[in-house]
């Protein structure tokens, strides 16, 4: 027997429903923004992904699905959105534009060990916006997000984590000084952070191995290294998210897996979901647009994981609506004329299920029952030489005749 293969899912139609109306919900809250969708290919050269997410980033060296094409060029599955939302927005002379704000949805592939909320392709909503600098970007689209989960019904069920990591100018004095304070401590650092310590000493900040944690804990705060301009950008996002009445906690943990963020990040998280806990996550990479051959643009954005979202939404109120009718064709002579009413009856704008293979009228009447229609139009033999429909509301049992042609009007 075939099955998936391992990490990949199958979205039946009461998942794919739920999903779809996630989709429909963030569309909506997003649209009110002043956010347009935007949609970019699952396949792009892997030098983009390597260009924008870092190098040494866990992302680029173990779980990229990376392989040839027949010319002998690199191409991957796209790991994350933000790099071709800025390839796009670059190919697109969209910098004429500015603010540019978009909002993309579809699957995200990384080769990761499958797990409770994680599977090796996984769905995302996320959305960037280009062209503003300060830290009111940051403040709107965080309550954008907070906006969107609550409308969900997850308002009372998550806390917002906030840290800075500055700029570049900042942010290398910053790097060398954590790097001498966690050499001091190396012995006590998984094997992954040891080789981090020397490319990038900052990831080790976001290990989640209790050793490497108690470290972590120890170290300098981004924070406190700050230039003036960066001081100022998240001394005005506390400012605008108090106005905003929304609740956080700063932590200097957090630094994302993607080396292009700069200034803020932000996470928006659970106690529901077990240890992967981020329900969005995002912020501010005003280097990216320029580091990919673009003019110089500041940018802001985060992704939610939708898998994570249904877990946490259940089951959404309403489901897949059932038929408004279950057309019983019973016999041969019935099927064509069947066929007719039902199509004229979708025509006008109606839901129609209908029996395919005949049968009794016993089994006819269970296919009813199971399509959940709460009324069955029955043909018959008889029904079909009167021109006549039989109408059976499915709840009370009560029947009655209509004429073929009132049962179009």
């Amino acid at each position: 027997m075939m099955t998936a293969v391992r990490g990949m899912r199958d979205f039946l139609p009461e998942d794919a429903w739920r999903l779809h109306r996630l989709e429909q919900a963030a569309r909506e809250v997003f649209s009110r923004y002043g956010f347009h969708e935007i949609r970019t290919p699952l396949l792009e050269w892997s030098e983009l992904f390597t260009r924008a997410v870092g190098e040494t980033t866990d992302i680029v060296e173990k779980e990229m699905y990376t392989f040839p094409d027949r010319k002998g060029k690199s191409l991957s599955l796209r790991p994350e959105g933000t790099a071709s939302v800025v390839r796009a927005f670059i190919n697109h002379g969209q910098g004429q534009r500015l603010p540019w704000r978009v909002w993309y949805r579809g699957p995200m592939f990384r080769y990761e060990r499958p797990q409770e909320g994680r599977s090796r392709q996984f769905h995302q909503i996320g959305c960037e916006e280009f062209g503003a600098a300060g830290p009111l970007a940051d403040a709107q689209v965080i309550a954008m997000a907070m906006h969107f989960l609550a409308g969900i019904g997850l308002g009372n069920r998550l806390d917002l984590e906030i840290n800075t990591l500055g700029c570049p100018d900042c942010r290398a004095p910053y790097r060398e000084r954590l790097a001498d304070k966690l050499r001091a401590h190396a012995a006590a650092l998984c094997d992954n952070c040891q080789q981090r310590l020397a490319r990038n000493p900052l990831r080790v900040l976001d290990c989640k191995i209790p050793g490497c944690r108690v470290v972590a804990e120890r170290a300098p705060h981004a924070r406190e290294h700050l230039c003036a301009a960066c001081a100022e950008h998240f001394s005005g996002l506390e400012a605008y998210l108090g106005a905003l009445d929304l609740a956080w906690r700063y932590n200097p943990l957090m630094v994302r897996g993607l080396d292009y963020y700069t200034r803020t990040v932000f996470e928006i998280t659970t106690q529901e979901l077990g240890a992967q806990n981020a329900v969005a996550a995002g912020g501010r990479y005003d280097g990216l647009v320029a580091a990919m051959g673009g003019r110089p643009t500041p940018a802001v954005g985060f992704a939610m994981g939708m898998e994570r979202l249904m877990a946490l939404v259940g089951t959404m109120a309403g489901g897949i609506a059932p038929p408004d009718f279950f057309l019983a064709a019973v016999g041969v002579e019935a099927q064509a004329p069947g066929l007719i009413l039902a199509e004229r009856l979708r025509a006008a704008g109606r839901v129609v299920e209908m029996s395919q293979e005949g049968g009794s009228m016993k089994n006819v009447m269970k296919q009813a029952g199971r399509s959940g229609a709460p009324v069955a139009l029955i043909l018959g033999p008889d029904e079909v030489a009167a021109r006549q429909v039989m109408v059976k509301e499915m709840a009370s049992g009560a029947q009655r005749s209509v004429a073929w042609d009132e049962m179009l009007t």
